[in-house]
């Protein structure tokens, strides 16, 4: 009986693992992506800081988040943290081009943190850093929908993911951000 309780609570541990502790022969700092300018933004320049990328889109029911995305950069930028957006029509609620993105994002919500080209976030096509993200720190580095985020640590490596229901402003994010910033 305990033989068979052991061998359960091994299984059982395996399946909910932290994958954060991945192989690594990459980290964060190693990759770029092209901006919505259509300028290359080499991740290297964010070295020892913490990145926040979220996965956006103009037509999504989370897009109100680009607000507290703003704020989130408006509170942190000069302790050390970057937030990314990085539009993506993976789930087909993007505008189709990088200057109606921009124009949006401008408009309607004042942006001014970083933001990629339009890129594809899942999948065969998937951006290599969403690839590395997802081989590192396991599934939940994968977007399952628009706004989903990935926090980078100093050390360029994933600390933690978060749901596209995780707001950016919540008590969750804001605690784990200040740990590590």
């Amino acid at each position: 009986m305990k033989i068979r309780l052991l061998v359960a609570l091994t299984i059982f541990m395996f399946f909910f693992k932290n994958s954060s502790a991945g192989n690594y022969e990459k980290v964060f700092y190693d990759f770029k992506i092209e901006s919505i300018t259509g300028e290359i933004i080499n991740f290297d320049k964010y070295r020892n800081k913490v990145v926040l990328i979220v996965n956006t889109a103009s037509y999504c029911g989370f897009t109100k988040q680009y607000s507290e995305l703003q704020g989130l950069w408006d509170q942190y930028k000069s302790k050390g943290l970057i937030v990314l957006g990085v539009p993506s029509n993976s789930f087909n609620q993007e505008k189709k081009n990088d200057e109606d993105v921009k124009k949006f994002c401008e408009v309607n919500f004042n942006i001014s943190f970083p933001l990629s080209s339009i890129t594809e976030v899942k999948g065969r096509n998937a951006h290599e850093l969403f690839k590395w993200a997802a081989d590192n720190y396991g599934k939940s580095a994968i977007p399952k929908w628009n706004f989903h985020k990935i926090l980078i640590n100093k050390e360029g490596k994933v600390e933690n993911t978060y749901s596209s229901f995780t707001k950016p402003l919540s008590i969750k994010i804001i605690t784990k951000i200040e740990s590590i910033l």
